[in-house]
């Protein structure tokens, strides 16, 4: 799915799960099939340019938000509403 054929709601849950700390970027390819650029154009696009920029800060070199830079797998974080797309 490209980021333009997105929904409202899509594109909701997509900025919630970029921000969370412990959701990977992968998490999201799974989910909706947008790889980390895409999530990218997804955030700059939907968010005030000083929130792009707050949460590219905080993102950039996180561990917790790409897989393979991980160093656990037990007790990954699931949301109460990710059943839901």
């Amino acid at each position: 799915m490209k980021p333009d054929q997105l929904n409202g709601e899509t594109i909701n849950r997509v900025i919630e799960m970029a921000w969370e700390d412990r959701t990977p970027f992968e998490a999201i390819e799974t989910q909706f099939g947008l790889k980390e650029k895409d999530v990218i154009a997804v955030m700059r696009r939907h968010m005030k340019a000083s929130s792009f920029r707050m949460w590219r800060k905080r993102v950039s070199d996180r561990k917790t938000k790409h897989a393979k830079k991980r160093s656990f797998e037990v007790g990954r974080f699931k949301s109460s509403n990710q059943k839901n797309y």
